[in-house]
């Protein structure tokens, strides 16, 4: 009778609070929740696609009246992030590596193609115009897993890079946040946050980058993951697996900055109240990813040059006299690219001033989706995780009161 009594008032307070049906849709919605616990992601899922904010309003009004909260009036617009003292530390790593991962793996052949257009020398069977004719020749003439080659690497290397990229971020943005400008969003925060947050992230994920890189190019020698992680030690140690992460850094930081810093901003323009809202986190997602892939291409190409270590790009800095970064130049001087500075020349010796901007297409069409993804995801299972163990204590404070 007691939890009867409370789903009663619970619903009793959305219709006030909302007046139409559609506030009534979503009271329904509640108790199916309220009832059924662990269908809590597919009735939030249906509800905040079709009506993003009136459910989850009418919701947590009904949850403050019941607890008693004070000063809470029908029109107000409670922040999602504070139920009931903002998400944990592992809400933040869960939701971060689900969304990660499903980032990945959902964009991954734009990604095989992205790697492939920003080859140097390509071998002249992969010389493609554009993304799609690179899709339709990589399956037509290598198969339809083609693209896919290596996704196992990124899935495993992707979960616990988001875990710690999203759970740093929410926790140092916060702090700094608090510190530079109290009670109000700080951009430089932000972007301080996301710097360090790419500290982690690409301590994580470097290696899987560059083993998902080796097997992504065009006639690649590698039978798998495992064949593609032993050979690479054996021929050229264990640091070939960090050999890009100080470039992967230079890019990194300045791309977190600004994409944390375009996302932020945008969230304040559609969506000031910073309540869960999917089109505002999808759209804000996608422009953050595409401006900041393409301020930071010329750094992506040179990332991609020393992962894979071009082989028709090493055999053209030996054949050429003189070429070498300094005494000691020709064919033992290339037997690897080393280093940002290293890449930077050979990318302009091989491919001149555009070849900086090698794939800029490819990359700016995978981060746009790849980015929307990635914050639709993560914000979706923050609230949802948040707003479940929200649920699970309301009965014990009904109990009490």
């Amino acid at each position: 009778m007691e939890a009867d009594g409370f789903v009663r008032r619970r619903r009793m307070t959305a219709e006030t609070a909302g007046g139409d049906s559609g506030v009534a849709g979503a009271s329904a919605g509640t108790e199916v929740r309220w009832l059924g616990g662990r269908f809590w992601g597919v009735s939030e899922s249906i509800v905040g696609t079709l009506t993003p904010r009136i459910g989850a309003e009418a919701e947590l009004q009904a949850v403050h009246y019941c607890c008693g909260a004070q000063g809470l009036t029908d029109d107000s617009e409670p922040d999602y992030e504070g139920l009931p003292q903002g998400a944990s530390t592992s809400t933040h790593m869960l939701a971060g590596a689900v969304a990660g991962i499903m980032e990945h793996c959902l964009m991954f052949p734009i990604d095989c193609v992205k790697t492939r257009m920003q080859s140097l020398q390509p071998d002249p069977a992969a010389r493609y115009r554009n993304v799609m004719d690179a899709l339709r020749r990589i399956v037509t003439t290598e198969g339809i897993w083609r693209p896919m080659r290596g996704l196992n690497a990124t899935a495993v290397g992707a979960g616990p890079a988001h875990a710690l990229y999203f759970a740093c971020y929410e926790k140092l943005k916060k702090t700094l946040s608090d510190i530079i400008h109290p009670g109000a969003n700080s951009h430089l925060a932000n972007g301080l946050a996301g710097c360090v947050a790419t500290l982690l992230h690409d301590a994580a994920m470097n290696p899987a980058e560059v083993v998902k890189q080796r097997m992504q190019m065009y006639n690649s020698p590698y039978r798998g993951v495992l064949d593609c992680v032993r050979a690479v030690r054996q021929k050229e140690g264990t640091a070939a697996f960090y050999r890009s992460y100080p470039t992967q850094l230079t890019m990194n930081v300045p791309f977190q900055a600004l994409h944390f810093m375009t996302y932020e901003y945008l969230q304040e323009l559609l969506n000031p109240h910073r309540q869960y809202n999917p089109s505002s986190h999808m759209v804000s997602g996608a422009l953050a990813g595409a401006i900041a892939a393409a301020a930071t291409t010329p750094l992506d190409v040179c990332k991609t040059l020393l992962n894979t270590q071009e082989s028709l790009a090493l055999s053209s800095l030996s054949s050429s006299p003189g070429s070498g970064p300094g005494p000691g130049s020709g064919q033992a001087a290339h037997r690897h690219i080393t280093g940002l500075a290293h890449a930077f020349r050979t990318v302009y010796r091989l491919g001149g001033l555009s070849g900086f901007f090698k794939g800029v297409q490819a990359r700016i069409i995978f981060q746009m989706p790849s980015t929307a993804i990635s914050w639709s995801v993560y914000e979706f299972f923050k609230y949802g995780i948040t707003k479940h163990q929200h649920e699970r204590r309301m009965p014990h404070r009904e109990v009490e009161t």
